[in-house]
């Protein structure tokens, strides 16, 4: 009886080390997804072409004042979106059947979103060439 009870034990703890296994697994392809968003960040600080870094796909670049400042300020905001993106994904580590999940899924989108408004509203603003004749 006492053996069973041991085997059953170690079962139980294999199932808990196989699903540990798949949190980290799903955690460090969150954590690689928000890497590439601090990749993209650095890449455009050390930008050496004299050219903006888009922010937004398949559009139109406009004119830029000072293009170095502004990929600065862009290097800036990814860095912090892919930052704020990984620590994001630590309810990952819970299980997926966690209601912490929420928190990850309501917070990429709220993140998301004010990056598209800081972009839009601050920097897009500020560094837009001809910007004196909008206001």
């Amino acid at each position: 009886m006492l053996e069973f009870r041991e085997m059953e034990m170690e079962m139980e703890m294999e199932v808990l080390r196989l699903k540990m296994e798949g949190r980290i697994i799903g955690f460090i392809i969150w954590c690689i997804a928000g890497g590439l968003f601090v990749c993209m960040g650095i890449y455009a600080r050390f930008f050496k072409r004299p050219m903006p870094m888009g922010f937004w796909a398949n559009a139109e670049m406009f004119e830029v004042t000072d293009i170095k400042k502004y990929n600065r300020a862009v290097s800036r905001l990814f860095c912090i979106f892919g930052i704020v993106f990984i620590a994001l994904g630590i309810p990952l580590l819970d299980g997926q059947n966690s209601a912490w999940i929420v928190l990850s899924i309501v917070g990429v989108m709220a993140e998301s979103i004010a990056a598209m408004a800081v972009y839009s509203l601050m920097i897009e603003k500020k560094y837009k060439k001809g910007r004196e004749n909008l206001q």
